[in-house]
């Protein structure tokens, strides 16, 4: 994934600022998709999950531990595997993610680590 000057919107590209983007997943439009190299898991919030009105039958369980950044244990509802496409029209990408669904307060509805 790449970016240029003219994807910026708001932002100052010489600054180090969070990245936060907007992405297609299973026909939603995800507004406030944080990317977060340092993470090493792909993180769907539980809240975004019920948005989208997915059946909870398509999520696997999903038995490893999760961390939040104070070391704290997160709920873990399961995982569930999206096609999530980036950019828009002849330049977008579209690959098979693993979510992880967690119960979290976050500003963010998706985490891409």
């Amino acid at each position: 994934m790449t970016f240029t000057d003219d994807d910026f919107k708001g932002i100052d590209p010489s600054q180090e600022d969070l990245m936060v983007i907007t992405v297609n997943i299973d026909n939603f439009s995800i507004m406030k998709m944080l990317v977060d190299q340092g993470s090493s898991v792909d993180i769907l919030y539980s809240k975004t999950f019920q948005r989208m009105k997915i059946p909870k039958e398509e999520m696997k369980s999903y038995n490893d531990q999760i961390f939040e950044f104070s070391r704290d244990r997160i709920g873990n509802r399961g995982s569930i595997e999206l096609y999530t496409m980036f950019g828009e029209g002849r330049t977008s990408k579209t690959i098979k993610i693993r979510y992880s669904v967690i119960e979290a307060n976050t500003s963010y509805n998706i985490l891409l680590g």
